[in-house]
């Protein structure tokens, strides 16, 4: 049996490509090929285009397989799986075009729900990383100073400042998260 080049391009796209972009882009309209993340979405659409295809193709091949009375023909030339892998294609296509895949505008991401406590996690152990940085710094200083000199005592102290606004981080953030 031979294949024309033409059919064989078209199967091969058929099945390790159209269906899993038209899901992806029908999921995901707002992914465009354009900015300082471009490549990176490429590649995103490309991995995601192929194992979703892939996946499509299998499934849909095992129902084939399954529930055809007369057998399946494992090959991309079966029209039944072309059937079923276009109708696949083009309800994704159809879905894309209605959420605005293909706009010239790309519609908004979703807004994500933030998580409780989520907020302020960075920014609290970016402070406490300085003032434990800061602390080490003053005991430094602190072996250096002469002892029972003004300048140990304000070191002292500073330490001691250090250390309260540290646990008054670390309480502020406990109760966020508890809260």
């Amino acid at each position: 049996m031979t294949v024309s080049i033409p059919l064989a391009v078209l199967g091969g796209l058929l099945v390790f490509a159209l269906p899993g972009y038209a899901v992806t882009k029908a999921v995901f309209p707002e992914w465009r090929l354009r900015g300082p993340n471009a490549l990176l979405t490429a590649v995103e659409l490309a991995t995601l285009s192929f194992v979703l295809s892939v996946v499509l193709s299998v499934l849909v091949g095992f129902v084939l397989l399954n529930t055809a009375p007369a057998g399946f023909q494992a090959n991309w030339t079966d029209p039944r799986l072309e059937a079923a892998l276009g109708a696949i294609t083009a309800l994704g296509l159809t879905g894309a075009v209605a959420r605005g895949g293909f706009a010239r505008v790309a519609p908004s991401a979703p807004l994500l729900e933030e998580d409780q406590g989520a907020t302020g996690g960075w920014e609290a152990v970016r402070r406490l990383d300085r003032l434990v940085r800061e602390e080490r710094g003053l005991r430094r200083s602190l072996v250096a100073a002469p002892p029972g000199s003004e300048e140990e005592r304000e070191l002292r102290s500073r330490i001691e400042r250090v250390r309260a606004e540290a646990a008054s981080v670390r309480t502020s953030r406990e109760a966020e998260l508890a809260g």
